[in-house]
């Protein structure tokens, strides 16, 4: 089958094997990929990963049960290690992440996930629209982390692709939002919000949210980084700040937004490519202003 390969931080086309589920997992048949900020870091060293890239993906189960459409969580776990039986599943000490660790993604025209893994999508959800329901989760899950209720000022800094599904996720809260872009030089009133979430990606975005925060408020980060974070830790204990990392979330209540036209991601979709042409995909979704690009195994 035709794939999208990473190895020393550079992506070409390959023919690999179709891969071969081993028991408890399921062949699926690719129908669109999204290219993700977590993708476009991994071609800069963020992880240290070789295959297939990819983890936002719609697919169609072959095989057994083939035919429907499904989204899949992203994390494959032991279900044997502490973390596992702790109910800590997503931090599985023996976990492959699709796309990230141990575990081909989904820029290639297959890939295998459990059966557990999968998630069933609404007739109702166009596949491009279904290929937001990870990123969707993702956002979702700092609501699982962070009560936020309409009391709260709320900021949340970068409005890319990951910022705009906070923002619209956080909107359904009630709560006093404002987002901000997360570029150098922007600056919102200091110590005046309760929540900041930093999804920017970059190191200004970082200091606009701590600088944004008052004291015992709380940062949740959305973002991965290639490179290292200057911190200054001292601030962060002298005005008892709670720092939340965010990532992997509730794929279910994501399907349920998107089937409920609660969520807008239409707006989002701003270019389709072939696997063939998957390096030119992500040479385009790292051009500025550019959201959601999706690659397709084949013309529609």
């Amino acid at each position: 089958m035709r794939a999208l390969w990473l190895e020393d931080r550079k992506l070409s086309l390959r023919e690999i094997d179709v891969p071969t589920p081993p028991p408890g997992e399921v062949l699926v048949r690719v129908l669109a990929a999204g290219v993700c900020n977590t993708d476009i870091e991994l071609t800069r060293g963020y992880y240290p990963f070789a295959g297939v890239p990819g983890h936002e993906f719609v697919g169609e189960v072959v095989g057994e049960g083939g035919g429907r459409r499904v989204v899949g969580e992203i994390n494959a776990v032991c279900h044997r290690c502490a973390a596992c039986l702790s109910g800590r599943r997503t931090h599985c000490e023996q976990r492959t992440v699709l796309g990230i660790i141990n575990r081909n993604g989904a820029f290639a025209e297959y890939l295998t996930l459990p059966e557990e893994n999968l998630h069933t999508v609404p007739d109702e959800v166009p596949t491009e629209e279904a290929v937001f329901a990870e990123p969707l989760a993702a956002a979702l899950e700092i609501q699982e982390q962070v009560r936020v209720t309409a009391d709260d000022r709320v900021l949340v800094v970068g409005h890319g692709k990951l910022g705009r599904l906070i923002a619209q996720t956080l909107a359904l809260t009630g709560c006093q939002l404002t987002v901000v872009s997360g570029a150098a030089g922007v600056s919102p009133p200091a110590k005046s919000f309760d929540i900041a979430v930093e999804c920017s990606g970059n190191p200004a975005g970082f200091a606009t949210a701590r600088a944004a925060l008052r004291p015992r408020g709380t940062l949740v980060m959305k973002s991965t980084y290639a490179g290292d974070l200057t911190v200054n830790a001292s601030s962060l204990v002298v005005d008892e700040i709670t720092l939340v990392g965010s990532r992997c979330g509730p794929m279910a209540p994501a399907l349920a937004l998107l089937a409920q036209r609660k969520i807008d991601v239409r707006a989002m979709l701003h270019a389709t490519y072939t696997l063939d042409d998957a390096v030119a995909a992500f040479e385009h979704a790292q051009r500025p202003g550019t959201l959601k690009v999706i690659v397709t195994p084949r013309s529609a």
